[in-house]
């Protein structure tokens, strides 16, 4: 359904900035792509702030285009990729592989983020090209894609009901502003989940 786009190699650094707490600078050097960068990370496993007001059902849209997915992952290989860096550092090794094209194909496509979690769908909402469950996402992150063209790379890293395999699937932003606000977005509705389980 997604077209193959050719490999571009790319040796720009990288800048994009921590919506949680903590903000460590990365820098890792792979292949020839260098990246220094501030990682805007949600990590759901980890304890977040209930600041947030409670959400209602509405559902934040976002046009974004799909890179790719690297599927069904064993479950404990997956674990090894818990800190930002390793799953970016992983996502370009992908891409300098074959396993992820470096840039998405042309067809825009709206990214969904409620209490569900996140839905992507066709620009007239006609079709569900993919449906990430809020309680199966065990990563969001988002980060420059090292291309020098200003656009960010949001990656999601999710898992089965029976928590056996897990997958990685890469969208591209069109800045870091929309990629950062996608993060805040799901770390509401995260928030607000935690609070109705609270009381």
């Amino acid at each position: 359904m997604f077209r193959k786009v050719k490999k571009r190699h790319s040796n720009s650094s990288s800048q994009s900035s921590e919506i949680s707490t903590k903000s460590k600078s990365v820098d890792s050097s792979l292949g020839g792509l260098s990246r220094s960068s501030t990682v805007a990370s949600l990590d759901t496993d980890s304890t977040r702030s209930s600041g947030n007001s409670l959400l209602s059902e509405t559902c934040a849209e976002f046009r974004v285009k799909y890179v790719g997915a690297i599927e069904s992952l064993p479950y404990d290989m997956c674990q090894t990729l818990h800190k930002p860096l390793d799953l970016i550092n992983y996502i370009d090794t992908a891409q300098q592989d074959g396993k992820l094209p470096f840039v998405p194909g042309d067809v825009e496509m709206v990214l969904g983020v409620s209490k569900h979690g996140v839905k992507i769908a066709s620009v007239d909402q006609c079709d569900v090209l993919h449906r990430h469950p809020l309680y199966l996402i065990m990563r969001m992150l988002c980060y420059d894609d090292g291309m020098g063209s200003g656009k960010n790379l949001l990656a999601l890293k999710t898992t089965d009901a029976e928590q056996t395999v897990c997958s990685i699937w890469v969208y591209q932003c069109h800045n870091a502003e929309q990629a950062q606000t996608i993060c805040k977005a799901l770390s509401a509705f995260f928030d607000c989940v935690l609070t109705s389980e609270k009381s």
